[in-house]
């Protein structure tokens, strides 16, 4: 069964964009439209869940501002150290939460608001 809710990213490079997700989510690509000739979307599985990629060439990155993704991961450390190598920028360091998480603040090579999750 498809996810109820999926988010899904406009950008004007699909690539870089899987690649980092890949690289700091172990995120596999499950569906890629159309299968072959130029791509238009990416669906990628990151854990249980779902991110779609959409290719629009008139999309410029950007500081994007009315969504943030909110990303569990087993060691929020360990993952923000790989943010810059794979083109996002770290715009804080890990925090202990009171509601019981670990909590980073990164950007996307697109600009897009993520906060790194790890439960305590």
């Amino acid at each position: 069964m498809p996810p109820t809710v999926q988010a899904i990213v406009v950008t004007g490079d699909v690539d870089r964009l899987q690649r980092f997700y890949a690289g700091l989510l172990e995120a596999e690509v499950v569906d890629r439209q159309p299968e072959e000739g130029e791509l238009f979307f990416l669906t990628l599985r990151i854990g249980d869940s779902r991110l779609g990629l959409v290719a629009d060439k008139d999309v410029t990155p950007g500081t994007p501002g009315r969504v943030l993704l909110s990303l569990e991961v087993p060691d929020v450390d360990a993952a923000l150290v790989r943010v810059p190598a794979l083109g996002g920028e770290a715009t804080s360091g890990a925090n202990d939460m009171p509601w019981g998480q670990r909590v980073a603040h990164v950007r996307d090579p697109d600009g897009n608001a993520l906060n790194l999750t790890q439960p305590l």
